[in-house]
């Protein structure tokens, strides 16, 4: 028996081991959300970083400008990815009839 939300443990948790919800660390899947998050965010401020110095003449490779923008595009853009199959997630389970 599948009990993803932990509805059939609750009303009885004289369940044998098999058919209860196995509880994992929450707080790990957070605490690696916030650090990618964090990453992205890291790469967004350097790829603007590089670019100012880019266009103050503080740097000249426009190669490393351009590596760096385009990570954080790409970082960005899996981010993106992530909300959305979250919320597309979220938007299946909220309309699971109970």
């Amino acid at each position: 028996m599948i009990d993803p939300l932990g509805f059939v443990s609750r009303v009885n948790p004289q369940l044998p081991a098999q058919a209860r919800p196995a509880v994992s660390g929450g707080a790990d899947f957070k605490q690696e959300l916030r650090d990618e998050l964090r990453k992205v965010n890291e790469m967004q401020q350097d790829a603007s970083q590089a670019t100012n110095d880019l266009l103050t003449g503080q740097r000249d490779d426009i190669e490393g400008v351009m590596i760096a923008t385009q990570k954080a595009d790409s970082a960005f853009r899996m981010l993106v990815a992530l909300q959305n199959k979250v919320v597309g997630a979220y938007d299946e389970v909220k309309n699971i009839r109970v």
